[in-house]
């Protein structure tokens, strides 16, 4: 089995679409699908079903794909640490994070390491905590900054950041806005303000509900903190989130509560095992710590 195939393979299933494929590697398309036939005929089975229009994996194209992923993040791996022997820094580092992040100040992480490693590609993306627990473990990425939704597996292993309790923001006239901490029970009757399922603030507030056994109504769900805040602001529904989200500007006319619950928002660094962890992750970390070191409160 050859890399190309590899590599050709998992450019199709990504884009679903051989010529736009081939164009993003610079390959005929008819190189291509010899490449993606020749991986075929070696494994014995369809590895995509074929429209005039797209392609979808199959069964044991689901399959290769996570262990073609693995493989090439590997070889990538490999590639970097022998450049990093012959003290070079190269290659590319992906990195995941959710939004404001606690514990890590992503922009000033990336601007630092820039500096140290000019010749290392920077690709950065974002999204939800689960979703980057896979791409890790995947080897799409080379680690992420999320909060804690699982514990450590063969394929990643986690690195504690902070750790922070969740705390309500209401409107000043709410009827909340008097009172002192408050618990899930006192809430079970609120319009929530919430984020996607998979963000962390939201995962943790929901194990928090569950656990005290309360109901709870997330009527508007948003995909980012300044609408969150903006939708409490208006009054239209109180939020729970991590205590440093009430301490951004934009929530200083908000109030908030403490919320009296052993649920508490942590955040990590994601990565795969040791042995497969890139040189340019680990610069990465190397700088994070040193950062805490300088800044022990620091958020994103």
């Amino acid at each position: 089995m050859e890399l190309r195939h590899l590599q050709h393979f998992v450019a199709v299933a990504e884009d679903r679409h051989f010529t736009r494929a081939a164009e993003r590697l610079m390959v005929s398309q008819s190189g291509l699908s010899a490449s993606v036939r020749a991986l075929e005929r070696e494994l014995q089975a369809p590895l995509f079903v074929r429209t005039t229009r797209s392609v979808t994996l199959t069964e044991a194209g689901r399959a290769l794909l996570v262990e073609a992923e693995r493989i090439l993040a590997q070889v990538r791996a490999a590639h970097e640490a022998v450049a990093a022997v012959q003290g070079v820094l190269r290659g590319t580092v992906s990195l995941g994070t959710e939004q404001c992040i606690a514990g890590v100040n992503v922009a000033g992480l990336l601007a630092a390491f820039r500096r140290r490693h000019p010749d290392v590609e920077i690709r950065l993306r974002q999204a939800g905590s689960g979703a980057l627990a896979e791409e890790v473990a995947a080897g799409r990425l080379d680690l992420a900054f999320a909060v804690r939704t699982q514990t450590d597996t063969d394929q990643l292993r986690s690195v504690s950041l902070t750790s922070e309790p969740m705390t309500v923001l209401c409107h000043p006239s709410h009827p909340l806005a008097e009172g002192g901490p408050v618990t899930p029970e006192d809430l079970g009757g609120e319009a929530f303000v919430d984020f996607h399922p998979d963000w962390g603030p939201r995962r943790t507030t929901d194990a928090a509900f569950a656990q005290a056994g309360v109901q709870r109504t997330v009527t508007l769900e948003v995909n980012d903190v300044h609408s969150l805040l903006d939708l409490v602001h208006e009054g239209l529904g109180v939020a729970v989130v991590p205590r440093h989200f009430g301490q951004k500007r934009e929530a200083a006319t908000l109030v908030s509560l403490p919320v009296k619950s052993d649920a508490l928002y942590e955040t990590l660094a994601l990565l795969p095992p040791d042995e497969a962890t890139s040189p340019a992750a680990r610069a990465l970390m190397g700088l994070l710590t040193a950062a805490a070191h300088e800044a022990p409160e620091a958020a994103g």
